[in-house]
């Protein structure tokens, strides 16, 4: 499977990534070392504790007296009073660390998805892009707070344990420590098979996820395709997979556990045996006796934790590698350090700076063909729109209408050439300082969660009631407001699904004349709303655009036929432009037939 790839060839180059986090762990360096400090600690009271065992049993139980007993259980509790603020205090400062350290890992990499180019979204789907941002992130802060907890103090522990044990008796500790080697590679094996197992199943998790997901969201094509039966035989199928991969893993994990009890049962005894034989000779006393079999049992368990614990660490290395590739992958369209200087990045404009921008668009000697691409969709290509100019971009669906738009708004920079924005290279301001003059209005429309009036407020955050419902008047979306429960502070549901395509498309065209927009771009914006209704938006467009240099994307020939400039294209090619009627003229041109073809078939759907 790829992600078991992905795993392996990371596995050859361990740790590639954990240069490029160091600058988020930077800033908990101190509590770090407090935290480890504090775990050196723990495991330092931990080993000693049953030398107090010893102490009790050789001075009070075997001479059966209780005199100093006080004190020794003073010191006893306050041992564990010291031991338990250490355990609370390193616990806290792990989970400050996890999180902290998570919380900067999302928050780069969420602004560092705001700066990539369309390119990145079109190349990595949604999921994978989540997946980094919300799963790895986690991963990762769990690594550098409760998994290095772990090796300092399993670590720590068994170089104390080994410390005590051969200063008390040196061959009784190595009796119990022949018994390490073993455990280790029964760890090792076991660990290793685990981990392809558990691999497996989170693959499966991922796909039953994913399959439910579909099952949900599709549940009206489903039940329309009538495949009810197939998506659950399907799903029936991975839950079956799932069930038996994770028996397995169980089993496997069981007999792993068994190993290890029944090796530290052999240590308690091979400690009772040498140790009592010792003892019983005197050269032993019973109280040391009881630390030796304390140690024998608890020596194994910190072994089998570091190997767990390393077996995590080399699974998150896919995480770190992940997480680091996205922090390290730059934008197709970035501006220059100069300009940068100048007029600020996405998060921190230098608006002082700002030329206004008047709406001047010009295509100069322009070739452009996609990122992932070679093929050219424009090549040398010249168009001068002027301020106030209405561009309308036409053809069938998947022709290539968007390429033009995409580069007015620097989503893609040309492959040659020049886009020049009121005279001057685009590139040479900001991105920002574009896109606050751009309106643009989507096929598909996205609100946001939250009410009417936060959502048209992206569009000008600074804007009064009144302006909120004079642009819901030009675009008649005033009375679907007014219907709402609550007016501008009705909610519209997760992606505005408490409203009709139609009603969505509405308010998006409200929130694109709220922002008071230098250049608009119309992407078959009327193409989800009615006829009835597309009449009325018409009519605000034309007010709308006025002054405004505007660019509309259409299926629907009838909406452009005013436009001062049409572009035909096909094939992602431009092949014929000019106005409406001059391209009428052509009666053997691709834009007569699109017309024409229309043209017939909205005279039938009438007649029907």
């Amino acid at each position: 499977m790829p992600e078991s790839k992905e795993n392996k060839e990371i596995v050859k180059l361990p740790w590639m990534g954990i240069p490029r986090l160091l600058p988020y762990l930077k800033p908990y360096r101190y509590r770090m070392m407090i935290m480890i400090f504090l775990g050196a600690m723990v495991s330092l009271v931990d080993s000693i504790v049953p030398l107090f065992n010893r102490y009790a049993i050789n001075n009070y139980v075997v001479k059966g007296t209780l005199e100093g007993i006080s004190r020794f259980a003073l010191l006893y509790a306050l041992v564990l009073v010291v031991k338990l603020c250490m355990d609370f205090t390193s616990a806290y400062m792990c989970g400050q660390i996890e999180m902290s350290v998570d919380r900067d890992l999302r928050n780069a990499a969420f602004n560092h998805l705001q700066e990539l180019s369309f390119s990145y979204f079109n190349q990595n789907n949604v999921g994978y892009i989540h997946a980094r941002v919300m799963s790895d992130t986690g991963k990762i802060g769990m690594l550098v707070a409760w998994r290095m907890m772990d090796i300092i103090w399993n670590g720590s522990y068994i170089l104390f344990v080994l410390i005590v044990m051969l200063s008390i008796n040196v061959r009784l500790a190595l009796y119990i420590l022949a018994l390490v080697p073993i455990a280790v590679v029964l760890v090792i094996y076991f660990q290793k098979h685990l981990i392809v197992l558990n691999r497996h199943i989170r693959e499966l998790n991922s796909t039953i996820t994913s399959n439910f997901n579909e099952g949900i969201t599709g549940a009206k094509a489903i039940k329309t395709l009538v495949v009810e039966k197939k998506i659950q035989d399907d799903f029936t199928r991975d839950t079956e997979s799932y069930r038996k991969n994770a028996v397995h893993a169980t089993h496997y994990s069981a007999l792993f556990t068994a190993s290890v009890t029944m090796l530290s049962s052999c240590a308690l005894a091979l400690a009772l045996w040498r140790g009592g034989k010792i003892t019983m000779e005197g050269v032993m006393e019973i109280g040391t006796l009881s630390v030796f079999l304390s140690y024998a049992l608890g020596i194994l368990e910190p072994i089998q934790n570091i190997i767990v614990t390393i077996s995590d660490l080399i699974a998150v290395q896919v995480n770190v590698e992940r997480l680091t590739r996205l922090l390290n992958t730059e934008s197709d369209v970035a501006d220059s350090k100069e300009v940068i200087e100048k007029y600020g990045d996405t998060f921190n404009p230098k608006k002082e700076n700002w030329e206004e921008l008047y709406g001047d668009v010009e295509f100069k000697d322009v070739s452009f063909h996609y990122p992932d691409g070679t093929e050219y969709v424009l090549e040398n290509f010249d168009l001068k729109v002027p301020q106030g100019t209405n561009v309308a971009i036409v053809g069938e669906t998947g022709a290539g209408k968007s390429t033009l738009v995409n580069l007015v708004c620097r989503f893609f920079e040309p492959t040659k050439g020049q886009v020049l924005i009121d005279g001057r290279d685009a590139r040479e301001r900001s991105q920002l300082w574009l896109h606050s003059n751009i309106g643009y209005v989507l096929q598909t429309p996205h609100l946001f969660s939250g009410s009417v009036r936060e959502n048209l407020k992206y569009g000008n955050p600074d804007a009064t009631d009144e302006e909120i419902w004079n642009a819901l008047k030009l675009v008649s979306a005033e009375e679907i407001v007014k219907r709402m429960d609550k007016g501008l502070d009705s909610d519209v549901g997760e992606g505005g699904d408490m409203l009709s395509t139609g009603e969505k498309q509405l308010l998006s065209f409200a929130r694109a004349i709220l922002a008071d927009p230098k250049i608009l771009v119309l992407d078959e914006a009327t193409s989800s709303i009615d006829t009835v209704t597309e009449k009325a938006i018409q009519d605000a467009i034309s007010v709308v655009i006025k002054g405004r240099t505007s660019f509309m994307i259409a299926h629907r020939l009838s909406t452009v036929v005013d436009a001062d400039v049409i572009l035909v294209v096909k094939d992602g090619k431009i092949i014929e432009r000019g106005k409406h009627k001059e391209l009428m003229k052509n009666k053997q041109g691709y834009y007569y037939s699109l017309f024409s073809r229309q043209y017939e078939e909205m005279s039938i759907k009438a007649i029907g």
